[in-house]
């Protein structure tokens, strides 16, 4: 358990990552942080909890994530996805409600790093990651629409609905400006990365859009007054007689959390060359960072996958870059609030819209398209839901679907095919005989309940034979259904005078078939440890029908 602890905390690989390239580390910091600042305003007014909570989350979790984090490029701080959980605690529990759910959440974090959930992101289909990687990026463009057009208050209740609100208000009134600032931001953003990758174009952009818009008086809206000042520390709005009434938005707090850190580290990995994160380690971090900013009044945090992708994109390597982008904001905070109080929205949403078309692989996006059409309905459905939905259902739907199709597919795999007995040195009389009354099949693959029916309408069409015998030493796995459906195949073939023998069962499956009372298992002399075995035992009971007259069934047949 200390060395589980161990792996946990803070590792001194991580304090070698900083060392890679510190100078690309701190720039990149600086330059999330300024896309991180009107960001964490306005996510803390949408919140219910104001600007002031959306900073505090922002430093605090943003460096405790970083120092406690399992990914060297995770940025953290609030989010638009947690507002949504947020919003209904504030109605019915208000502002203390929301800073008990965040440190619930935190324990809740903690409690899946122990329990090493973390890891089975790992099994996230590829196509799910992909789509909801590209339906990340398309709402991210989406959510800058009105402050590109220079719309301050666009109406709709998802992003699409309020950038289509945005497009018919400036069809109305253009205003030329914020549309020409930030073209212009993200056209150098991308060109200049093409060109030399290594300078912050992003930070060139904004610096450039904010002495345009202050020489030439652009009529551009900015981000305004800054608060000042951090709150406290305080632990007065605990109150466990809340507790039950909370704890649904805890969980739902803290199920996002893991999610969206995940995710945004799986994508962060797949936006560098070498990086890996380790999961658990991540939602330990997750979970001290939502354990602390509730004390001093923010809101709950997860990894940003936008302000991650931003910090890839300038050239971030270690964890240095997301604990600069902290302190950067605790700075600006301080010290700066006038001079970023004149930064135009329009500079940032061409930084974010240039952020959400390198966040889109193309290229890997048409290959899983192209690869099987598995792959790219998962891809579509969890692209789709993430636009229109939201983040949590894209995910269970396009994991839901890949399951579903994953398992038709495995269970076509499964096939019931005829073979012939191996006559051996018998006579050709005896051969013949053996011809017309004794049949075997072979089962390949698995026998579960996705494949079992298919099983069962097969089995039930044999005619013309006295004894079917089931070679089962390929069936890879058996569960209850499956044995359910033999046992059921098996009692109508005897009903109808055929006997039924098995061969090569597999001591795991015959355990299954025991355990549930399968008439497979019943009576005497009907699993064989082999083929051949069973071949002689079907002789016998031939032999036996054929010398009698009014042939019998024997015991062990009738049954």
């Amino acid at each position: 358990m200390a060395g589980w602890l161990i792996d946990l905390l803070p590792q001194r690989s991580d304090w070698d990552a900083l060392r890679r390239a510190p100078g690309r580390d701190l720039v990149a910091g600086i330059t999330v942080a300024v896309v991180a600042l009107p960001l964490a305003l306005a996510f803390g007014v949408a919140s219910g909890m104001g600007a002031q909570a959306g900073l505090i989350t922002a430093v605090v979790a943003g460096a405790l994530a970083a120092v406690f984090g399992g990914s060297n490029l995770q940025v953290s701080g609030p989010t638009g996805a947690m507002t949504v959980v947020l919003l209904p605690v504030v109605h019915q529990f208000g502002r203390t409600g929301v800073l008990m759910v965040g440190l619930l959440a935190g324990l809740l974090l903690i409690g899946m790093a122990f329990a090493r959930l973390g890891r089975y992101v790992r099994y996230l289909p590829v196509p799910v990651v992909e789509g909801f990687t590209a339906g990340i990026a398309v709402v991210i463009a989406l959510q800058q629409v009105p402050a590109a057009l220079g719309i301050a208050d666009a109406h709709g209740e998802k992003v699409w609905s309020a950038a289509a609100d945005a497009v018919i208000r400036f069809a109305g009134h253009p205003h030329p400006a914020p549309v020409a600032v930030a073209a212009g931001v993200a056209a150098l953003m991308l060109l200049g990365a093409r060109w030399r990758p290594v300078v912050p174009f992003s930070l060139v952009g904004i610096v450039a859009a904010t002495l345009l818009a202050a020489t030439m008086a652009l009529p551009l809206a900015r981000i305004g007054t800054l608060p000042a000042g951090f709150a406290q520390p305080s632990l007065s709005f605990l109150d466990w007689r809340a507790l039950p009434g909370l704890l649904p938005a805890a969980c739902a707090v803290a199920a996002l959390a893991a999610l969206e850190s995940l995710l945004s580290a799986t994508v962060a990995d797949a936006m560098s060359v070498d990086e890996r994160h380790q999961p658990d380690r991540e939602l330990f971090g997750q979970g001290i960072a939502n354990l602390v900013t509730p004390v001093l009044g923010g809101v709950p945090a997860t990894a940003a996958i936008a302000r991650t992708a931003v910090s890839v994109r300038a050239g971030a390597r270690s964890k240095l870059a997301a604990f600069t982008h902290a302190v950067a904001l605790a700075g600006v905070v301080l010290l700066a609030a006038p001079l970023v109080s004149r930064i135009p929205m329009a500079a940032l949403a061409g930084v974010l819209l240039a952020t959400a078309v390198r966040m889109i692989q193309a290229a890997s996006l048409l290959a899983l398209v192209r690869a099987t059409r598995r792959d790219a309905i998962v891809l579509v459905l969890t692209f789709a839901v993430t636009v229109f939905f939201d983040l949590v259902t894209a995910v269970a739907a396009g994991i839901g679907v890949a399951v579903v199709l994953a398992l038709r597919a495995v269970a076509r795999s499964a096939r019931l095919e005829r073979v012939p007995i191996d006559p051996g040195d018998r006579h050709a009389e005896e051969q013949a005989l053996l011809d017309q009354h004794i049949v075997a099949y072979r089962l390949d693959g698995p026998l579960f309940f996705a494949a079992a029916h298919d099983f069962l309408l097969q089995l039930s069409d044999v005619a013309d034979v006295r004894v079917v015998i089931l070679r089962m030493s390929r069936v890879s796995t058996i569960d209850a259904t499956g044995a359910h459906i033999l046992d059921d195949a098996i009692n109508r073939l005897r009903r109808r005078g055929i006997a039924v023998l098995l061969s090569g069962v597999d001591p795991d499956h015959q355990q299954v078939l025991s355990a549930l009372g399968a008439a497979t298992l019943r009576g005497d002399h009907l699993v064989f440890a082999d083929t051949p075995a069973a071949i002689d035992h079907a002789r016998h009971l031939l032999h036996i029908d054929t010398t009698d007259p009014t042939p019998q069934p024997d015991a062990a047949t009738a049954r």
